[in-house]
């Protein structure tokens, strides 16, 4: 009787499951989607899902990833539509203080006056796609200690990299899902001459500015383009006057209409990451102790920044880009704690792991297969979270940037002593570019007094650790005692910001080709440190991948246990996102934050107007403010609006990295870039809840509408199909 009502009660949350599925759930891979062909034609979806499979093919052949955003072509000239915060660090990049692109915005009229983005921004197309999880861990015993069954991993990731990167022009890389139970290879072509063509003013681009981040109603132009360059023989180089506009084989076009409430949208992008699928000692550990123990770390990161570097100064101008990512992630774990607070998420995460533990009762087959590695699992996550206070702190120490590119220095002399298919990843060849990048930009992200407080600050969190917890090699080398005595701190780090030259760009790059005994003979301070402190901080890393190495072989065996689980609820699993491409789907609609409240899926001009207050965020220029007041709509007016949308809101499940993807309608036309989520939905990294999830989008027609009669960037309407 007890396994028949058991059985009656999973039979109808499968049924109640199913139903929330259908509601926008999801982050899928493209060769899931003909599985979900019912749920698309029901959402609107006028396309074969098929088709959408299809890696080199439209749609999906002209979306691209920017490593860290998404992207999309628009034009056959290799004409890249992503979001403003996303080519920020390249509009930082080419600004100064006294020509300050950030606030003024970039056109360039022609191909001539585009301008190098910043060292290291890339375009990737996604060519190729191939499950591997044979080659990855086919053959790995459960016996393997956790060091053991990493590099074991490690290698075969690598072995397959460097066999699929032997075609020129291309980064590879090997992803896991589900926990590490399936692996795929993933092969890009990678643009690496990538060029600023047009952001908007400041404040159209980044309109209401921290204060609206992650709220609605919304009223942002978060919108900019790049171009994708090559050699005339259409390969993958570095930066040249002779490369010409990369020529995709398949491009966007753009619906100069925008959307209407209840369309059909989809997104495809490149999500970073998320933790659905985490435990409820999990769930509880961060929500309880991790957010608000680093938020606090957070908050002071930008307290200094901000009163180091003022309004004006060129120090701002070099952290802006630094500033923009801390104060949305403030903001985000903000929501994760007021969300979590007020909901009841552990609770639900608790009884699910109820109902899976009472279907392994009624299911011995099912029970001899994942009773024990889910408890180990558990048993692994509650040692592990022994140290975190710790680790948090040793974090900080290693916050500077002068010590972390001294000890990435060092790192690099002693991997080319390896093969370079045995050095640790981001030390091969194929990193190089990358590495030497990542040098090039130090200067322009970096000020002398701004860091000298904030190593102050991360060093004196660190020295309240005790003595046993701290790196020993550091204090002798720093001269830090049992306590921490902030003047001789001061002075010795003066002294050593006064005799180092690793500020100096070419004494950086020339490091790279230094051997192990240039660096143990230097009499740079930050170099003394690296070496210095090396041999202890490797002893922690090693430790760290024992750790890993033993979530490697339990996270798979947890996610197995609930993909059979799911299986028998009759519920589809999609795997938490992970940078790869993903699509997800829904449709423009509104939604009720709170009781008594609707919030409508469209914000407008007038809208904007309102907020207008002359002072930054709200600062609209203008020449917008004028043609709003003589409502100069041209043919962007949405009669059902009797005005021009600027942003809407959708019931698409994303994340960060889906900053940029393209917002596309029924037949994958361009209908704008999702750019952020309302605040109820930031919990959504952990938990999906359709009444309040929504994505946030900026509108195609206020896009063209602010090209057109804003910033005269008639050259690049031109160059794209518009569709009117």
């Amino acid at each position: 009787m007890k396994k028949l009502i058991l059985t009656a009660a999973l039979s109808t949350m499968a049924l109640s499951v199913t139903k929330t599925t259908i509601a926008d759930e999801g982050m899928w891979q493209p060769h899931q989607l003909p599985s979900l062909k019912k749920e698309l034609k029901k959402a609107g979806l006028k396309l074969d899902p098929n088709d959408l499979t299809e890696l080199t093919e439209f749609p999906m052949g002209a979306i691209v990833s920017l490593g860290g955003c998404s992207a999309a072509f628009l034009s056959p000239q290799g004409l890249v539509a992503t979001n403003h915060h996303c080519t920020y660090g390249s509009i930082q990049f080419n600004s100064t203080a006294e020509d300050n692109l950030i606030e003024k915005g970039f056109l360039a009229k022609s191909l001539k006056e585009e301008l190098k983005a910043a060292p290291g921004s890339r375009v990737f197309v996604t060519e190729e796609v191939s499950k591997v999880t044979d080659k990855v861990i086919g053959d790995l015993a459960d016996t393997l200690s956790g060091i053991d069954r990493y590099k074991a991993i490690e290698k075969n990731r690598k072995q397959l990299i460097s066999d699929c990167e032997s075609a020129e022009g291309y980064r590879c890389r090997v992803s896991s899902f589900h926990g590490g139970l399936e692996y795929y290879l993933i092969k890009q072509m990678e643009i690496k001459d990538v060029r600023l063509v047009y952001a908007p003013a400041g404040a159209i681009g980044k309109y209401g500015g921290d204060v609206d981040n992650w709220m609605w109603p919304r009223h942002t132009g978060d919108f900019s383009f790049y171009r994708a360059y090559v050699s005339k023989d259409g390969k993958p180089v570095e930066y040249s006057e002779d490369n010409v506009p990369y020529q995709p084989k398949h491009f966007l076009k753009v619906n100069a209409n925008g959307v209407q409430d209840g369309d059909f949208v989809m997104i495809a992008g490149y999500p970073g990451s998320t933790n659905r699928y985490r435990t409820s000692v999990e769930v509880k550990d961060q929500f309880e102790w991790y957010y608000p123990t680093f938020r606090k770390v957070v908050h002071n990161y930008i307290d200094i920044i901000e009163k180091n570097a003022p309004e004006g100064s060129d120090a701002r101008v070099k952290y802006a880009s630094t500033l923009a990512s801390l104060n949305n992630v403030e903001k985000n774990w903000g929501s994760m704690i007021e969300s979590y607070g007020k909901g009841d998420f552990l609770q639900r995460k608790t009884k699910l792991e109820a109902s899976l533990a009472n279907w392994l009762d009624t299911d011995k087959k099912m029970s001899k297969k994942h009773r024990d590695s889910i408890n180990a699992l558990n048993a692994l996550i509650l040692e592990d979270q022994k140290e975190q206070e710790t680790d948090l702190k040793l974090w900080a120490m290693s916050r500077d940037a002068l010590s972390t590119t001294a000890a990435n220095l060092y790192r690099l002399a002693l991997e080319k002593q390896k093969p370079d298919t045995e050095r640790e990843p981001g030390y091969q060849e194929r990193d190089m570019t990358r590495f030497e990048e990542g040098l090039k930009r130090f200067n322009r992200r970096w000020d002398e007094k701004v860091a000298k407080e904030l190593y102050k600050y991360f060093i004196t969190e660190y020295a309240t650790l005790p003595l046993e917890q701290r790196v020993k090699s550091f204090d002798k080398t720093m001269g830090i005692g049992e306590k921490l005595d902030s003047a001789k701190f001061a002075k010795t780090l003066n002294q050593m910001f006064a005799n180092t030259k690793l500020t100096d760009e070419k004494t950086r790059l020339d490091w790279m080709n230094k051997s192990v005994e240039d660096f143990k003979n230097s009499t740079d301070p930050f170099i003394q440190l690296a070496v210095a402190t090396y041999d202890e901080n490797y002893q922690r890393e090693l430790k760290s991948k024992q750790r890993s190495g033993q979530f490697q072989q339990l996270r798979p065996k947890y996610m197995a246990a609930m993909i059979d689980y799911y299986d028998y609820l009759g519920k589809p699993i999609y795997a938490d996102a992970n940078s790869t491409l993903r699509v997800t789907y829904g449709n423009v609609k509104g939604y009720s934050p709170k009781d008594g409240v609707y919030s409508m899926p469209f914000t407008t001009l007038e809208g904007l107007l309102a907020k207008h207050t002359g002072e930054e965020p709200f600062n609209s220029p203008e020449a917008q403010n004028k043609l709003i007041k003589e409502r100069e709509y041209g043919r962007y007016l949405d009669k059902s609006l009797d005005s021009v949308q600027v942003n809407y809101l959708t019931t698409v499940d994303i994340t960060g990295g889906n900053s940029g993807s393209s917002t596309l309608n029924d037949k994958a036309e361009f209908v704008g870039l999702v750019f952020d989520g309302n605040y109820e939905s930031i919990i959504g990294d952990w938990d999906y809840d359709p009444n309040l999830k929504r994505g946030i989008h900026v509108s195609s027609a206020y896009m063209l509408w602010v090209m057109e009669h804003i910033d005269d960037a008639h050259n690049l309407i031109k160059e794209m199909t518009v569709i009117r």
